[in-house]
């Protein structure tokens, strides 16, 4: 396993930028009108988890560090459900769910990774 100096390194950041970049092509197929809804609404989600890896990073203690992981990991799930209205609302086909619902599980398993790695160990 290579060495982790920065927030790139982060498996949890890189499997989250995938999902930028699947998150903002998605979208560009809404309709207008969604523009500064739910379009506007998952890309902040989307933008959120990343940034919130990268800062969780940077922060000196492990309470700070969990603390923004886990602003991720809700971030993850919010988009979760945005993806399940727009299911709904029929502007993505079950295909296009599913390639996106796979990668939001993969960021959420690698962020519990991450959290779980952050924590301090128990010694009994």
């Amino acid at each position: 396993m290579s060495e982790i100096k920065n927030f790139k390194d982060l498996n949890a950041w890189q499997e989250s930028r995938k999902l930028v970049l699947l998150i903002y092509g998605i979208t560009k197929i809404f309709p207008p009108e969604e523009k500064f809804g739910l379009v506007s609404q998952m890309r902040r989600a989307i933008i959120s988890i990343s940034s919130n890896i990268a800062e969780g990073f940077s922060r000196g203690t492990i309470k700070d560090k969990v603390q923004f992981y886990l602003i991720s990991k809700g971030s993850n799930t919010e988009l979760e459900n945005q993806l399940i209205v727009s299911l709904d609302l029929k502007y993505i086909d079950a295909d296009t769910f599913k390639l996106a619902e796979k990668q939001i599980d993969t960021v959420s398993r690698v962020l519990a990774g991450l959290i779980k790695s952050a924590m301090p160990r128990q010694v009994y």
